[in-house]
Parts: structure tokens; sequence; C-alpha cells
């Protein structure tokens, strides 16, 4: 599901926020909630190809010190590293923290 810019989604949360240990479901890609330099819909195309797709389960398995980034996510059977800015733009439902 796309939102449109600024668009809030009802119960959920940006996977920016979400701690060490966190399970989730995406939702929803929010490009406009990410502060990126790419062109418009580039930043969605690099998600989607990391596998970062409405449904996918995901889990946070290490977060960066001392600032807690980068985060290193599982997705299905890959691990992929996202800054924390980046991942504000893939939006989840909470499963286990």
């Amino acid at each position: 599901m796309q939102v449109e810019p600024g668009q809030a989604i009802a119960a959920g949360v940006s996977l920016g926020a979400l701690r060490k240990g966190a399970q989730a479901e995406i939702i929803a890609l929010d490009e406009s909630a990410a502060l990126s330099t790419l062109k418009t819909g580039e930043l969605e195309r690099r998600l989607i190809e990391m596998g970062l797709v409405e449904g996918a389960r995901i889990e946070i398995l290490h977060e960066g010190f001392p600032r807690r980034d980068p985060i290193a996510v599982l997705v299905g059977d890959s691990t992929i590293a996202l800054r924390r800015v980046e991942a504000s733009a893939v939006m989840v439902r909470r499963l286990k923290d």
C-alpha cells in the first residue's frame, strides 16, 4: 500500500523508531517521512529492491554504536543495513518487542 505524502498510517510506526529485538510486519512505504536527497520515487524503489515490501516480516537484529545508527534488519532470509533516516520511510505494525 502506498500512501500520499504526509498521510498517517493508522496503528503504524516507523521502522526507524524500533529497537533491537523488535519484530514487525511492513504495512506501507511513505517516502515523504524520510529526509532524503534522492529523487522522488528512488528511495521507495531501493527499499522494494531490498525486499522491504508490504506484508514482509522483519526483525531488528543490531543497532550501531553509539547513536543506534545504522540498523541491521532481517527481512525473510536476508540481513540488510539501513540508516534510521531511510528506515523512517517504512511503516510497520509491531508484532513483538
